[in-house]
């Protein structure tokens, strides 16, 4: 195997029966096809085979450092991949994994790589886990120019404009109402509609509260997939009976509430940020700009192309944020103060950390091209999907 590695030159075009080789050679090679890729399995090693191309859901190049393998794999397949997780010790996972991408010119080989996550499904009737998505990490990252050849990046749809951005600082509803429906696309699945009071029924929703479960009908991801609002039926007086819950942190560590009396309800209350036990908190924007936050917070986090970086200096942030406009809203989130940037297709938040003076950013895209378009610089991406 080290002798058939070490011929094979990185970034070069490969034969077909060279990368068998890799593998086992023809003779005890099994060849499988899952979702458009082929896989090869032998006594060496694995070899798989992607297309060059950018769609997403597709099995290809995902970034510099992923290559993604999605589509469910036959029971050989997710053997190699997932290992016997019962056995101890090394099996067949811990063999190499080659990596190759179908180019005009042939196959170009990209070299080994690990896997890093992978989903399976459980069928219904007890059998065997199928491994149906899977993102393997390339041991040596791939290149600019290599990386534009095997992931040539589609043409930009549309993006998502700003026109919202206006409207923040005087009609929040429409600016709400703009980002949401320029950013999410409306399901064909109609949702519950929602109720205009509370489940107690002893006094109404904000009015804010209420336009974001309107929107939520035809777009339910507004309601969050990292953080959540929670749905109407759900809202609740926390266990003092002071705040109304309508919002909670994915793991529950924390929630927001609003104030919570008999009287008809405030349209545009002050929000409060609760961690159990602790006094609350008040997030600087009432819920007309709490929502906006949120929303944006969400769009970044849920994003098919993402990329993040953490400590932060000012001068980096400033380097990375210049071409891109300020959301005029107040920090966001008291524990980080959060501030959001956007441009057309593309939701970036910048927090503090505050024990060292730096500074970590998300972003957030509808399109790759939207996330290529932050400026170069010299920030070191824990991620990057551009």
């Amino acid at each position: 195997m080290a002798d058939g590695v070490a011929a094979t030159a990185l970034w070069t075009l490969v034969e077909e029966a060279e990368i068998e080789a890799l593998a086992g050679g023809p003779d005890d090679a099994q060849r499988f096809t899952v979702g458009g890729a082929t896989v090869v399995l032998g006594t060496l090693g694995s070899v798989i085979i992607t297309a060059a191309g950018d769609a997403l859901g597709d099995s290809g190049v995902w970034s510099a450092e992923e290559v993604r393998l999605i589509g469910e794999a036959p029971a050989p397949v997710t053997k190699r991949l997932l290992g016997d997780l019962e056995a101890w010790g090394a099996d067949e996972s811990s063999l190499p994994i080659h990596l190759a991408v179908r180019v005009a010119e042939g196959l170009l080989y990209l070299g080994t790589g690990r896997r890093r996550r992978a989903h399976i499904m459980q069928p219904p009737d007890g059998g065997e886990p199928a491994l149906t998505s899977c993102g393997l990490r390339l041991d040596i990252r791939l290149s600019r120019p290599v990386l534009d050849r095997v992931r040539p990046t589609a043409p930009a749809p549309d993006l998502p404009g700003l026109g919202w951005l206006e409207h923040v600082d005087g009609d929040r509803a429409a600016a709400l109402e703009q980002f949401v429906t320029g950013w999410y696309p409306a399901t064909d699945q109609p949702q519950p509609r929602h109720p205009s009071s509370a489940p107690a029924g002893s006094r109404s929703l904000p009015g804010r509260l209420q336009q974001l479960y309107l929107l939520a009908e035809q777009r339910p991801v507004v309601l969050g997939r990292h953080n959540h609002i929670l749905p109407w039926h759900e809202v609740s007086t926390d266990h003092l009976g002071e705040l109304l819950v309508f919002g909670a942190e994915n793991q529950g560590s924390f929630y927001w509430g609003l104030p919570w009396t008999l009287d008809e309800s405030e349209d545009d209350p002050a929000v409060w940020f609760c961690v159990f036990d602790e006094k609350p908190i008040a997030e600087q924007e009432p819920l007309s700009g709490f929502l906006l936050q949120f929303s944006l917070f969400e769009a970044a986090m849920s994003a098919d192309y993402v990329g993040h970086a953490h400590s932060l200096s000012d001068r980096q942030v400033d380097q990375l944020t210049a071409p891109l406009r300020h959301v005029p809203l107040r920090p966001f989130w008291p524990r980080t103060r959060t501030r959001f940037y956007v441009a057309p297709g593309l939701a970036l938040y910048v927090a503090d950390s505050l024990d060292d003076g730096k500074f970590d950013l998300l972003a957030g895209a509808t399109h790759r091209s939207a996330l290529q378009a932050l400026p170069e610089s010299d920030v070191k991406w824990n991620h990057f999907d551009g």
